[in-house]
């Protein structure tokens, strides 16, 4: 592939003449070098030239088309290679004019311990290890709990760590409830439990029919044997494998397939990914893509096909084939670039019959429930919204809100949230948690402070969106230090502030509302205003509490001694052995602590300066 050089001042004739008319990607450039659009090409010259007719009747492409300064192309040697180039493009970008694919969880997946001699299983979300066998990806974490569940009360296999295995002198309630064998204390043979773990494996791995057919061999040994109580538990659990299987519309016992059906309306697209994998359905799993709502249907579906299947995924199983809802123009060079990146043929089909029918029904079904719940919840949001401009009595709309909370364990760890709404919902790709300094660790007011300045600094750096109402869970001396930060930053101006405490009998419902300019509103429990305001609140408590736990948690996992520089672990292990605990070492002299090998003097006053601080 070739790079052209960027052009000096864009001239779109000059360009369009001299632009290759080969396979290829383009790149849309503003004045400021941001990239406004990533897109592909058969032919370059004959894309880009259809972008500068006076006929475009597309109001997206005619703003982009307004910001353009320059247009970079690579040239490729085949258009399913520009089609990997551009999908690579987008997710190191995010060109804010391309359809972007909102999915930032990864999967989860069942994990069995295949080296240990009792294996465990356990539900695993992650990097990969060695030494274990892994089963998914599953569309969520619900999923995974259902299928776990399964095979412990119908196979039996552990779900306890390492230690806790380790240490046991006696079954646990596991074992009491008959959802383990307990190899902990030695009650099943390692041959006899290994034959537990292959059959959950084939489970696993949909092969539920070789499963049915052991249990049902054991079941009726047992009873010519007249074990009939061993014969009764058999039974039970070819029930409750069978009646996992009559939930699925069809077993076809092999294949790797995704269905993937959208529904759109009112400029919002819903997808819906139908995972099945060995003939079972795992389940499905949705998404939202951003998109500026004038999009067809069909280029929606074409733009995430490609983001989600196209470079780094999680799935180690590809899916032999993709079922569609729609045809999509260029299904055939996507075809051409996924066999290409995953080393075998894919098939994408949209006319099918029978049990592959069933299944896009199924899926499309997902998608049209979906869309109908994100617009009445659209609807209910903005409703609440429009409610809190009547309040406020705003001059303009109020479209985005940031509000910050402090949390902290009598001021040790602090941590500041920031969390984002609009008329969608929580964005919570734009949520930001920030470690307080120590000296406002305990200081409410200078938390607050410290973590906003810290935020719109970098927004003001970046050039990035600002809110419309910057919220504050806190009363009036809260509300102003914020207020004094956008001062400050020069921007009392440009966002309202506001800071909500609780009323004078601190329930909910009666929240006061204040404004710099003195104003204090107490709308009522039944305000829709207040309703907003008070799951912007929440959601902001909540995700300051659970940055302030993780960063309490790892704190009280490492030793203090961690925190001084020059001071590595073998260093910490001479000086606890030496004096024989923290607590010893903390009341220790300078001059004792350069008794301890591998101390010398400037460091025991180090040492000694920073416990003392």
């Amino acid at each position: 592939m070739t790079e052209t050089a960027p052009l000096p001042g864009f001239d779109a004739k000059h360009f369009l003449e001299h632009c290759a008319r080969k396979p290829g990607v383009y790149r849309m450039l503003d004045a400021e070098g941001q990239v406004l659009y990533v897109g592909k090409a058969s032919n370059l010259q004959a894309r880009l030239s259809s972008y500068f007719q006076k006929n475009v009747s597309s109001i997206k492409t005619r703003a982009m088309v307004a910001r353009i300064a320059d247009v970079q192309t690579t040239v490729t040697r085949s258009e399913a290679e520009a089609l990997l180039l551009e999908q690579s493009l987008i997710k190191s970008i995010r060109p804010p004019y391309n359809i972007l694919l909102r999915d930032d969880k990864s999967y989860p997946y069942i994990r069995i311990t295949s080296s240990d001699t009792y294996p465990r299983i356990t539900f695993h979300r992650g990097t990969r290890r060695k030494g274990s066998d892994y089963f998914g990806p599953y569309p969520s974490g619900g999923a995974v709990r259902e299928a776990l569940s399964l095979v412990e009360k119908v196979f039996q296999v552990r779900n306890c760590s390492d230690s806790y295995f380790r240490n046991r002198t006696r079954p646990c309630l596991q074992h009491q409830i008959n959802r383990c064998t307990a190899p902990c204390v030695g009650l099943v043979s390692p041959e006899d439990y290994a034959g537990q773990v292959r059959m959950a494996r084939d489970f696993l791995d949909g092969r539920s029919r070789e499963v049915v057919d052991t249990l049902s061999a054991q079941m009726e040994a047992a009873a010519a044997e007249l074990a009939f109580e061993k014969a009764a538990l058999l039974r039970d659990k070819l029930a409750a494998i069978q009646a996992v299987q009559q939930k699925q519309v069809a077993e076809t016992g092999q294949g790797d397939l995704d269905v993937v059906a959208i529904e759109g309306r009112h400029g919002l697209a819903v997808l819906d990914v139908l995972m099945i994998r060995g003939g079972r359905i795992l389940g499905h799993r949705n998404f939202r893509p951003d998109t500026r709502g004038e999009e067809a249907l069909p280029e929606i579906l074409e733009a995430f096909l490609s983001q989600y299947y196209l470079g780094d995924r999680e799935d180690p199983v590809k899916p032999q084939e993709i079922l569609l809802t729609l045809p999509v123009e260029g299904a055939s060079v996507l075809q051409e670039a996924l066999t290409e990146q995953w080393g075998r043929k894919v098939r994408l089909a949209w006319k099918v019959r029978g049990e592959r029918a069933a299944w896009l029904q199924m899926a499309a079904t997902n998608a049209q429930q979906s869309l109908a719940t994100e617009l009445a919840a659209r609807e209910h949001m903005e409703s609440r919204f429009l409610a809190l401009e009547s309040l406020l009595e705003a001059q303009e709309p109020v479209r985005r809100i940031e509000c910050f909370d402090i949390s902290h364990t009598q001021g040790e760890k602090a941590v500041a949230s920031c969390v984002v709404f609009d008329q969608q919902g929580a964005r919570k790709t734009d949520y930001r948690h920030f470690n307080v300094s120590p000296d406002q660790a305990g200081d409410d007011y200078a938390a607050i402070e410290e973590a906003v300045r810290r935020r719109y600094q970098r927004r003001l750096k970046e050039q990035g969106r600002l809110p419309d109402l910057l919220l504050i869970d806190g009363g009036k001396g809260q509300m102003q230090r914020a207020w004094d930060v956008m001062g400050e930053l020069d921007l009392q101006g440009t966002m309202r502030v506001m800071g909500i405490g609780k009323g004078p009998s601190r329930r909910p419902g009666f929240e006061v509302l204040y404004l710099p300019d003195g104003r204090e509103y107490t709308p009522g429990p039944s305000h829709s205003a207040l309703h907003l305001l008070q799951q912007v609140r929440d959601e902001a408590h909540r995700f300051a509490l659970t940055g302030h736990r993780a960063r309490r948690g790892k704190a009280r996992k490492q030793s203090s001694l961690d925190e001084i520089p020059g001071i590595g672990p073998k260093r910490r292990k001479a000086l606890l052995t030496h004096f024989g605990g923290l607590k010893q070492l903390r009341n220790a002299s300078a001059t004792e602590l350069a008794r301890v090998p591998g101390v010398n003097t400037q460091l025991a006053q180090q040492i000694y300066d920073w416990l003392h601080e």
